[in-house]
């Protein structure tokens, strides 16, 4: 597989893609936030003084999404069709999965690993007061789809 992230110069540039066909793209990222049992009851409660954690944290990573090309020097800005953060509650932890789509020309695996993290930040901002050793870990990309690189699943899924 050739790299195209460096010019001529051998310095990193942002990949042009104008000639890249325009297709259907999807991505699937995950994380999970780690956390004592009575805070995953008080946010399963709405316990929490700042609000609706999930709903905060759902809205949070949303906007990430869409702004992943601001944060990320060589992403490139994407028109997203849709987002969407889902979260479980897993034994000791709340697992968070962010789904992404597009049209276009390059893929959309930043921007739901970006909302992932994000949700799982925007948690861990809401809860910090009642808990700082909550742990943030397991970001990573368990799908993508479209474009010349095809399908890709991570390998645990299929276990």
């Amino acid at each position: 597989m050739a790299f195209t992230h460096f010019n001529s110069q051998g310095h990193a540039h942002m990949v042009d893609v104008s000639a890249k066909e325009k297709t259907a793209r999807t991505a699937r990222a995950k994380g999970k936030i780690f956390m004592r049992h009575d805070m995953l009851e008080l946010v399963r409660t709405g316990g929490i003084q700042k609000g609706d954690v999930l709903s905060v944290a759902q809205v949070a990573g949303i906007m990430a999404a869409k702004r992943t090309w601001e944060i990320i020097p060589m992403c490139h800005p994407i028109q997203l069709t849709g987002v969407d953060i889902s979260f479980a509650f897993e034994g000791d932890g709340i697992a968070v999965e962010a789904c992404c789509r597009c049209t276009g020309e390059t893929g959309v695996e930043m921007e739901a690993l970006t909302a992932a993290s994000t949700a799982c930040l925007t948690i861990y901002d809401m809860c910090k007061a009642h808990q700082r050793d909550m742990v943030i870990d397991q970001i990573c990309l368990l799908e993508k789809d479209g474009g010349a690189s095809g399908h890709f699943v991570r390998e645990e899924q299929n276990k």
